[in-house]
Order: structure tokens, then C-alpha cells, then sequence
């Protein structure tokens, strides 16, 4: 580019013949944001052909392709072009440490990243878009304010805030207990020689646990493996009144700290004992002089579970084959967002989403609102072009793997929980992301055309009541787009075994094997079928409430089934847990045995309204007054049927009048592409809240309640396509991986890496989805 001086004569005149420079620029405070990680509508970036072009005062960026819709937007705009230049650095590269914690992405945990280092430089110009010309920063020649805004662009932080770590690791707090434990009297001093350690009750030698209050010793508890040791330690918490929850692992203590585990029902994990120094020394022992001589949770953790799952699901020691090009680009981990990489690529690997958003993507783009960023279809389909595309970036500069950062930001101004960098569960998000493409779809049916994405998940359960003294029956179906299965631990294929494998350990046999239990699919969707009896069942022909057998079977299939595997559940003590099984999950899946039938000809329904007799007359007031028939007659019912404030308090209280509901009410949902009708029912469902019935309309897309549609000749056969698995101790933790099939071949995407998977770990699937057969 060269400054000439014709080309400053004409920056000059243009610039200063404007009536008001502020219309094309602006100086961006600190409360601005900027938009200068790339273009606004793809991953292009400042190291791309031509570089990053930031509107001077939208601050907004885009690349050359994407240029003209901004253009478009803002006629005879400023821009400063920033092109950045990376030189790889000569480094040697420092050989991996061993993995001894409980993480990804942080020292000692394990490594996410290539561990490539860059020199970085970047040059800035003006470009004119009326003029179609570009000019250095010259203070002799651009306005005041064009350079201010120049220099405040260059080094004002990004949105994207790439501070944000790729990590996840185990995070324990400090106990609550810990400042003011109690201190028993010390009746014992604890040997410094851990050869003079054992367990008080059982006399044991190994995994000892010292109670902080008491200085009692016991042995830790069993795992889920049958090792472990035999829950003394618990058993002196328990056997004390649950008073003194704070044990400390005897063989992990060295100056810098300890295990240390809470038994309080509220905690029940690793903690931080901030005066564990203090407490152990009540005891006779002197921290700063101890040496560790066992192994500590986390490592046990690391050999016992990390390696074994951590290593099936990542697929790690094998040797795994890249993969690049169209469909097999990866997606930046933004700081435990492994979660949203995963429900991404397995969402947008369905040719249906791609088809419909991908075949209008410049159209999409061009009607997106005034700021990009903040528009969801924008982003969203931001994200599948790029899954979808040969390579993102100019040629110069091809990536393998974007980061959805933008589209992340949006998920978390509409979810709070999805706006932290704490891992979430990829099963919630991806109920939260066909949830609000639906929203979408029907809010701009101009704009994306039939809202229609959301049905090809939507799938019917009929649950089907008969009353044991009437034997009367009543059906009733709602629609989910996920199906989540409890997992019968007691319906192990392999019980045998695992029996024996504990057994081997409780007689102390040494085995390097790990035998987890291992469970049928097809037995989960037994466990989903089984008839449950019901003890509270309100008979509407008996009018009264007696005992019922309630089944369930599926009346619709959908196109596409996600399951989800209830392998995370709550204790009694409100404790996440997980269940440690093998799934036996095959990748061609016939469910016609499960599949509802309408009721038998000579079958006897349970009438819909209870049989007792209305007052007529307080009836006929009460709809005279201009409440809905049917509220009234369950306000009479539920008030005893003879006071009519009563009925009329009970109505005002629990449900609004069909004729209150406001014209703007209907409008607002008939705007979102519903019917009136539907709108009318919605709001009589939802007492005339908006917001609730909004939520009603998407859970009943007719409007009404979903009637029986067992469709003979609606396929209950599946193949397998995609699966979701998780690793860690509960959802809110760990790592999620997503396994692809495309083109007979199983494909693993492990945020950044994408890579032939040559043992699908289907056994540890989270979530998975089949494709029905045609």
C-alpha cells in the first residue's frame, strides 16, 4: 500500500467535507465493546487475506467477503483494517509432566493444547469504503478524531475476553466446618511414624483416615470397585452423632497440605481445612515435618477411574488418524465449554439443520439485526457453516477449529447458567438449543420460513391408567424432544461376573481388570414400559382415589431419538453421584415392542369430568359473571359445592376468566406465528401469563392436549449416528466428548481435535442419537 500524496489529498478533502465526522466515527470508553476477534458473520480474523475490517463506529468487524453487508448498512463507513502476522517461535519444546490431577488444561493435568509459540505483530490502516481507498495513520493528514479512534480500537480489550482458560479441574472449597472445629481433649498423641499407624477399630494399615475432633483412626470407605477400605472412619462419624465430619488422609500430609474430606451431609467432598496445620498439631503431629507416603485422592482417582474411562472415551494411547476438511472441523475449548462443543457438533451433523439454515446463509446474515453478535440465527448458523466448510480462514491462514465464543455469549444473556465458565450438562443445553431455534423459527417465519427443526425430535409418550376396582382406563400422550432412561442396575447382563470380581477383592486377589456392570439398552426401555402401580390414583368414575396400574409406551417416533442415560443422580443427602456402568447399546435399535395402541373396542374409558353434581344454579351465576364453564365447575367442586364467593376467590386466586385475557396478550403470541385459537388456549391453560403460555405453546404445538397418534406406519427402527459421553463425577465437572458417525466411518470430536475413531466408546454414552430408518 503506498501513502502517496495524491492519496492523502484525496483522504483529506473527503474527510474534511463532512458536515459531521461523528456519523462515521466514534472513540470507544471503557464501557464500549469491541468487536475485533473476527468477522461478525464467519471465523475469518485479522491474520486472514486483506485482514480484520472494524466499522469505526459500530466497532464491529468483518472480513472481505462479508464487507459489503456491512456496507450495505452503513453507507461511505471508516474502517480500520488490522492485519496480523504470526512467526512461528524456535523453541524446544519442555517434555509433558505426568498427569497427577484431576483436570484438563492446567499443569499436571491433561494437555489441550499444540504448546506452538508465535512472535505477533500487527499493522493498522484507514480504509474509506466511499472512496474505496486506504491511508496509514498519518497525524498530519486524518482528523483528531479518526486517529483517537484509531489508537482507543487498537488497544481496547476484545469482547471475547481471551483470557479465559481451556481447563476444567476439581475444584474443592474450604469447609465450613474448619474454622471452628471442635477440639476434643487430646487423650492421644498420633505417632509421626506412619509404620506405627493403624485403624483403632479394625487394625488395618492402609488408606487410614484421622478424625480431626476425636483422633480416632479408621479406615476409609469402600469404592465403587471393591477397594478402598472397610468404612471405619464413617462408621466412628456416624456411631459420634455426626458431629465431627472432618478426616484428614494420614500418608497425604506434607508441608503444603493434605486430603482432607467433610462427612457432613451439606459437603460430603474433598475440602480445605485452612488451619489444618493447627489441627493436626492438637494431635501430636508436625506438618511441616511429614512426607507424603500414600497415594492421594486424586491419584487413586486418576488410576482408578481417569485411566480406565478417561482413556476409553478419549480413545487415548491409540493411535488416532487427523481428520480435516468439510465436516471435520473442531471447536476451541472457551474454558469448560466442552458441553456446548459437543451438543454442536452433534446437532449440526444432521443434514435437516444444515439444509434449511446453511442453503440461505447470506440471506440470514443480511436480515440479521443491527449488531450481529446479538442476533441468535446469525450466530448459530455462524457456527454450522463453519462445521460444515472445507476450512475457515483465508488460505493462507486455513483453520481447523473455530471457537464459538459469540454464540456462547448469547446462550448465557438468555441462560445464566450457560453465561459462567462451570461445565453445565450437555443434556440440558441441548434441550435449551432445539428450544430456542424453535422460538426462533416461529418468531421469523419470514425471515427462516416453517418452523418445523423441532419436530424432528419430537416423539410421543402415552401413558395409559386403569383403575383396579373400576378397571375403567385413561390414556393421556405428551410429546419431549429427549427421551432420559433410568439405567436397572439390577438388570446386569454380566451379574455373575462383577459378583466374582468384588468377591476377588474383598479376598484381596490383585487385578488390573476393572468389571463394571453391564446393561441392555433394551432393558432401560423395559424399565421405561414396566407396569407401576399407582396408591393415590383419583378414579373420576369412582370419584374417589383407590390404586391403578399406569404404563407408558411410545405413540409417536420421532425422526431423529435422543436418548439420555440417567447415569448422574442425587443421594439421599442431596449428593451428585454417578453410576459407573457399561452400556450395551447396539447401532441398530428396533423399538416395535414398545410402541402404544389406541384403546380396545370393548375397553371402558374413565370419563373426563369427576361425576359428582354441580350446582346448576351457582353454575349458571358464575358463567353469567363471565367465567369460563369449566373453571367454575372445578371452583364449586374444590370449594364444597355450595358458596359462590368462595368459588368465585378460588377462580380469581388459581385461574383467570377466558374473557379477561387482553387483546395484546393474543396479539403477542399470534406475532410469534401461532394461531389465534392457539393463542386463546394457551392463555386460558396458563391463567393468562404470557411468558408460561409461550412455554405451553411449545410443549403442545397444537394447541391443545396431543391426542393418541400411534401411526401404523410410523417406523420404530433406528440406526445409531452420534453419541455424547462424559467423564467426571457429576455433570457440573468433567469432560464431554462426542462421537460422529458420517459415511460408515465413527469420527471423535474432542473440542479442537477431530480424529478417526478406531474404538467408539458407545458403552459410555451420556446421550445418544438415532436416525429412524426409511
Amino acid at each position: 500500500m503506498n501513502d502517496t500524496s495524491e492519496m492523502k489529498d484525496v483522504f483529506q478533502t473527503y474527510l474534511s467535507s463532512m458536515d459531521d465526522l461523528t456519523r462515521v466515527c466514534a472513540v470507544p470508553d471503557s464501557h464500549s465493546k469491541v468487536w475485533k476477534d473476527e468477522c461478525m458473520f464467519c471465523y475469518c480474523d485479522s491474520e486472514c487475506d486483506g485482514g480484520l475490517y472494524i466499522n469505526m463506529k459500530t466497532f464491529q468487524g468483518f472480513c472481505s467477503k462479508h464487507l459489503a453487508l456491512d456496507q450495505e448498512k452503513h453507507p461511505g463507513a471508516l474502517y480500520l483494517i488490522e492485519k496480523t502476522t504470526k512467526t512461528p517461535k524456535n523453541v524446544v519444546q519442555e517434555e509433558k509432566t505426568k498427569v497427577d490431577k484431576m483436570a484438563i488444561g492446567v499443569p499436571g493435568g491433561f494437555d489441550v493444547s499444540d504448546g506452538q509459540e508465535f512472535d505477533i505483530s500487527k499493522d493498522h490502516v484507514i480504509f474509506a469504503s466511499s472512496l474505496d481507498a486506504r491511508l496509514g495513520l498519518d497525524r498530519e493528514v486524518l482528523p483528531d478524531l479518526v486517529i483517537a479512534s484509531a489508537e482507543a480500537i487498537k488497544g481496547h480489550e476484545s469482547v471475547s475476553n481471551q483470557t479465559s482458560l481451556e481447563s476444567w479441574e476439581e475444584e474443592r472449597k474450604i469447609s465450613k466446618y474448619a474454622e471452628s472445629l471442635e477440639l476434643l481433649p487430646c487423650n492421644r498423641k498420633v505417632p509421626m511414624d506412619p509404620k506405627e499407624w493403624k485403624c483403632d477399630e479394625t487394625g488395618v494399615t492402609d488408606n487410614l483416615w484421622l478424625n480431626l475432633s476425636t483422633g480416632h483412626i479408621g479406615s476409609g470407605r469402600p469404592q465403587w470397585d471393591g477397594t478402598g477400605g472397610n468404612g471405619a472412619a464413617m462408621r466412628h462419624y456416624e456411631s459420634t452423632g455426626k458431629k465431627y465430619p472432618l478426616v484428614v488422609k494420614l500418608g497425604t500430609i506434607t508441608p503444603g497440605g493434605a486430603d482432607v474430606y467433610s462427612y457432613a451431609s451439606d459437603e460430603d467432598d474433598m475440602v480445605l481445612d485452612p488451619k489444618l496445620g493447627d489441627h493436626l498439631a492438637h494431635w501430636g503431629i508436625n506438618m511441616m515435618k511429614m512426607e507424603k507416603t500414600d497415594k492421594t485422592v486424586a491419584e487413586l482417582q486418576i488410576e482408578r477411574n481417569l485411566s480406565f474411562e478417561f482413556d476409553a472415551i478419549t480413545e487415548a494411547g491409540a493411535t488416532l488418524e487427523p481428520l480435516s476438511g468439510k465436516g471435520f472441523v473442531g471447536l476451541k475449548n472457551l474454558g469448560n465449554s466442552c458441553y456446548i462443543n459437543s451438543t454442536l457438533q452433534l446437532l449440526w451433523n444432521l443434514p435437516e439443520l444444515q439444509e434449511k439454515y446453511l442453503s440461505r446463509e447470506e440471506t440470514l446474515y443480511k436480515s440479521s439485526q443491527s449488531n450481529p453478535a446479538y442476533d441468535f440465527i446469525t450466530q448459530f448458523t455462524k457456527v454450522g457453516a463453519a462445521l460444515a466448510s472445507d476450512s475457515q480462514g483465508c488460505l493462507a491462514n486455513p483453520k481447523q477449529c473455530v471457537s464459538p465464543w459469540m454464540l456462547k455469549k448469547l446462550c448465557g444473556m438468555r441462560h445464566p447458567e450457560f453465561a459462567t465458565c462451570q461445565q453445565q450438562d450437555a443434556q440440558e443445553f441441548l434441550s435449551f438449543l432445539i428450544d430456542q431455534v424453535a422460538r426462533e423459527e416461529h418468531g421469523n417465519k419470514d425471515r427462516i420460513g416453517d418452523a418445523n427443526f423441532e419436530n424432528n425430535f419430537k416423539m410421543g409418550l402415552q401413558t395409559r391408567i386403569q383403575c383396579q376396582e373400576s378397571h375403567r382406563t385413561s390414556y393421556k400422550s405428551e410429546q419431549s424432544t429427549c427421551l432420559s432412561l433410568e439405567i436397572p442396575i439390577d438388570s446386569a447382563i454380566n451379574a455373575h461376573e462383577v459378583e466374582t470380581h468384588l468377591r476377588d477383592i474383598k479376598r484381596q486377589k490383585k487385578s488390573d481388570d476393572v468389571v463394571l456392570p453391564k446393561i441392555a439398552l433394551k432393558s432401560c426401555f423395559e424399565r421405561l414400559a414396566e407396569p407401576e402401580e399407582l396408591t393415590d390414583y383419583f378414579s373420576a368414575c369412582l370419584n374417589k382415589r383407590t390404586k391403578a396400574i399406569k404404563t407408558v409406551k411410545i405413540d409417536k417416533f420421532p425422526k431423529y431419538l435422543i436418548l439420555h442415560m440417567r447415569r448422574y443422580y442425587v443421594d439421599e443427602t442431596w449428593t451428585p453421584k454417578k453410576l459407573d456402568v457399561k452400556l450395551d447399546v447396539p447401532e441398530q435399535l428396533s423399538l416395535e415392542e414398545f410402541r402404544a395402541h389406541e384403546p380396545k373396542a370393548d375397553e371402558l374409558l374413565q370419563p373426563e369430568e369427576p361425576s359428582d353434581d354441580v350446582n346448576s344454579d351457582l353454575l349458571q351465576q358464575l358463567v353469567a359473571m363471565g367465567f369460563d364453564a369449566s373453571q367454575s365447575k372445578n371452583a364449586l367442586l374444590s370449594t364444597g359445592n355450595s358458596d359462590i364467593n368462595a368459588a368465585m376467590e378460588f377462580i380469581l386466586t388459581n385461574g383467570t376468566a377466558e374473557g379477561d385475557f387482553s387483546e395484546e396478550s393474543t396479539q403477542s403470541l399470534v406475532s410469534m406465528g401461532f394461531t389465534a385459537e392457539q393463542a386463546k388456549e394457551a392463555l386460558k391453560q396458563c391463567d393468562g401469563n404470557v411468558e408460561r403460555a409461550v412455554d405451553w405453546l411449545f410443549s403442545h404445538p397444537n394447541g391443545v392436549e396431543h391426542t393418541l397418534n400411534g401411526d401404523s406406519s410410523n417406523v420404530s427402527d433406528y440406526e445409531l449416528c452420534g453419541f455424547v459421553s462424559h467423564i467426571g463425577k457429576n455433570t457440573s465437572s468433567g469432560h464431554y466428548v462426542c462421537h460422529l458417525k458420517k459415511d460408515g466411518m465413527w469420527v471423535i470430536y474432542n473440542d479442537e481435535k477431530v480424529a478417526k475413531s478406531e474404538n467408539p466408546p458407545t458403552e459410555f454414552g451420556y446421550m445418544y442419537l438415532y436416525k429412524q430408518k426409511k
